[in-house]
């Protein structure tokens, strides 16, 4: 593991135990001690803090609704970004041969490893301060649902909206990347010529800003 007090900042918890973080980031592919199961017990830590976190947040919506948004949160997708803006797979302990073929970059790895994390960090200080850790991380996609989505994130909604009266898609467009590598914030822009749209988001990743500017393009074409 590369500088341990960086990374440790970046994830807003500090290990008691600098073992149980070892483990977390060790994959199968480097030897025994790995990670496996630790990303077991993160999963079922993980969705459970994101299912109470929806559930205070959302009063009005339904079980099935807030059942999308979990699953949405919880995807490889979303791990694997969180786990880049972290830089985590810098810190992972790979075999030669996935590290060779690019393992620190891949989805599967980098969201198994997030979630191996969230299980250690459980283990070392508690449910209370790995929801605080998991919430951190967290807050910039709760804060960007749509509780009139139904679920959908806003790309999505937003496509479908164009796609419904025979609209090209968006376009996406990257106007800028702040900030350093640990803390960055990208501007997207998004396009709709054909409705005359034009709007800009901000966020911590270049999907969280492209959704950002998706959510705001949303709501312009309800008011057409």
């Amino acid at each position: 593991m590369s500088d341990v007090l960086a990374f440790e900042r970046a994830i807003g918890y500090v290990f008691d135990s600098r073992e149980l973080l070892k483990q977390a980031l060790t994959h199968r592919s480097f030897g025994t001690s790995h990670n496996e199961r630790l990303e077991f017990l993160g999963d079922s830590i993980l969705n459970c803090i994101i299912a109470q976190a929806l559930y205070e947040r959302f009063l009005e919506i339904r079980e099935g609704d807030l059942s999308r948004f979990r699953a949405n949160l919880v995807r490889q997708e979303t791990l694997a970004e969180i786990a880049q803006q972290l830089d985590l797979g810098e810190q992972l302990r790979l075999g030669e041969g996935e590290l060779k073929s690019g393992g620190f970059r891949r989805p599967s790895i980098l969201a198994d490893g997030l979630e191996a994390l969230f299980g250690a960090i459980f283990l070392d200080g508690g449910f209370d301060r790995a929801r605080q850790a998991i919430l951190r991380l967290y807050e910039p996609y709760l804060s960007g649902l749509d509780p009139h989505q139904s679920g959908k994130d806003a790309k999505t909604a937003l496509q479908e909206f164009l796609q419904g009266r025979r609209l090209p898609l968006p376009q996406y467009q990257l106007r800028a990347t702040r900030g350093e590598a640990h803390a960055q914030e990208f501007e997207v822009e998004c396009l709709i010529p054909e409705l005359g749209i034009a709007t800009t988001g901000r966020g911590p990743s270049r999907r969280a800003a492209e959704q950002e500017a998706a959510r705001r393009a949303f709501e312009q074409t309800d008011a057409k």
